[in-house]
């Protein structure tokens, strides 16, 4: 099923995502630096895109940056004077980040902070709450990353969390698997929060079986 799955995405990449230079480039760069191959699929990229702009955000979270595909997809959908705040704790990571942002001619849209994030979320200020949250980093501390977004948001905010599948890993309650165990977590966070309506979806493709969590905030109670 694998190859079905990433020819389907490949066919749907061809008709829908018209690539470009600059993505190209921030691929083969994180290729080339041994970055983990953990980007978001191309078809994937442009869903964070469409939804940052089905809100007309103009402040974005990111938390886990990589080398900064996604960075780059969320960043070209706002409009001007929007911002993309990304957090990255690996410092190599964020060197390579830094330099496709750069590339991308987005170095003035994307505020790059590299250390642990729980940390640098801690500095973020709580005056200024962001349109649009994405989660994609280490799963065993989504429910920390999931307080803090609930913190750092406004009635209306989306926050999305990715890779919440784990190849079904979720549904098995005798998981030992830390990153299995932070993403159940979260799914409980989720469902017993007032302030959040949400839902998940699987997703098959070029990068396996896994899934998204998608979340508005109501209110703050």
């Amino acid at each position: 099923m694998q190859a079905a799955w990433t020819r389907v995405d490949e066919y749907i990449v061809d008709r829908l995502v018209p690539s470009d230079s600059a993505l190209k480039n921030v691929l083969s760069a994180n290729t080339a630096a041994n970055l983990p191959p953990h980007d978001v699929a191309p078809n994937q990229g442009k869903l964070l895109h469409i939804f940052a702009r089905m809100i007309s955000a103009r402040r974005v979270l990111e938390i886990g940056t990589l080398g900064g595909y996604s960075t780059i997809w969320l960043a070209r959908a706002l409009p001007e004077g929007g911002k993309v705040v990304t957090l990255e704790a690996d410092v190599a990571h964020a060197k390579v980040a830094r330099s496709n942002i750069e590339m991308a001619g987005l170095a003035g849209v994307v505020e790059l902070h590299v250390a642990p994030a729980l940390e640098s979320l801690a500095r973020l200020p709580a005056k200024e709450p962001f349109d649009l949250v994405f989660i994609d980093a280490d799963k065993q501390n989504n429910p920390a990353y999931l307080e803090w977004a609930l913190k750092l948001s406004h009635s209306g905010t989306v926050i999305i969390g990715d890779n919440v599948v784990r190849d079904g890993g979720i549904t098995d309650p005798d998981s030992v698997d830390p990153r299995v165990l932070g993403v159940r977590r979260f799914f409980d966070m989720i469902a017993d929060e007032p302030r959040l309506t949400a839902t998940a979806l699987q997703t098959v493709g070029s990068k396996g079986w896994d899934g998204f969590t998608i979340a508005i905030v109501n209110d703050h109670l």
